[in-house]
């Protein structure tokens, strides 16, 4: 027993310090007036009272994120299956094509921002130079309020080579013979698709909505490089939730309402990932068809 102790230790200690210990430091910090360089001084709700009633750029940035979230994840997912019963195919070079597609996963974060940013120049970058050869006049990108959140969804549905690879691999294990006695019985590409091929990718698609879920509340990297200074963009368009919660915490170094607001996300996404699972027996299935 205490030999198990041992070898756990490491990750035990790194959940405790890292983990655990700052979230409840968070939680604490959250009922607190403190800025870094001051002792904390209970406040009681009073943060939480100010961000819901006070703060208008709270609920922008809430705003942004929501919007952010609804359709990037279901883009993603989407276009990640679609690429994955593509490369799915037995054909010849198809490895070259899985690796082109997957090398976006693999690039660093800033110099993929960086070079988006030049892809979505108003004047002189290439997206807008391909839709003027069709008579297309191209949006203003980063700098219309109007696009830069679609901006963003292009450039992480671009980006979609990681989940790719999970569902690639997923299909890869479905037996032959399913597809063999469909296609006997008269079953199109489409029924093939919606009956045997959906069903048994699904405990991916959930692993995947859950994980894209989490990760694109927790956006920030994107629209702190991509708008000067990190201020949020055109009309505050892209200040995200992360992004406004840094600025108050490094910016005017309000930390207990940091604190705070980071105690609301967590909820947010403690929620939504409690009604993910509770819905997932209603269309997850596992091997033998039978709902989990």
């Amino acid at each position: 027993m205490l030999w198990g102790y041992f070898f756990i230790a490491p990750f035990l200690l790194g959940f405790i310090f890292f983990m655990l210990g700052p979230m409840l430091f968070s939680f604490v910090g959250s009922f607190t007036d403190y800025n870094l360089t001051s002792k904390m001084n209970f406040i009681g709700l009073a943060n939480f009272k100010r961000m819901f009633f006070q703060d208008q750029l709270f609920w922008k940035s809430l705003y942004n994120t929501a919007y952010f979230v609804l359709f990037n994840v279901p883009l993603t997912t989407a276009f990640s299956i679609f690429l994955a019963v593509i490369l799915n195919q037995k054909l010849r070079g198809i490895s070259f094509f899985r690796t082109v597609f997957f090398l976006p996963a693999v690039l660093s974060g800033v110099a993929v921002y960086i070079l988006w940013m030049q892809l979505l120049s108003p004047s002189a970058g290439l997206i807008n130079t391909i839709l003027s050869w069709f008579h297309i006049k191209g949006p203003a990108w980063l700098f219309d309020p109007a696009w830069t959140k679609p901006a963003l969804i292009l450039m992480k549905v671009w980006g979609s080579g990681g989940a790719m690879l999970l569902y690639l691999a997923t299909l890869q294990n479905v037996s032959p013979a399913l597809y063999e006695s469909a296609e006997i019985d008269g079953a199109g590409t489409w029924q093939r698709f919606k009956n045997i091929t959906l069903p048994l990718i699904t405990p991916i698609i959930f692993y995947d909505v859950i994980t894209s879920t989490i990760g694109s509340f927790q956006i920030f990297q994107e629209a702190y490089v991509m708008t000067k200074n990190g201020t949020g963009g055109p009309s505050n368009s892209l200040l995200f939730y992360n992004l406004h919660m840094w600025n108050k915490a490094f910016v005017a170094f309000d930390m207990g309402y940091a604190m705070a607001m980071s105690m609301i996300l967590f909820f947010i996404v403690m929620l939504l990932t409690f009604i993910n699972l509770k819905l997932a027996p209603r269309w997850v299935y596992y091997a033998g068809g039978e709902k989990q």
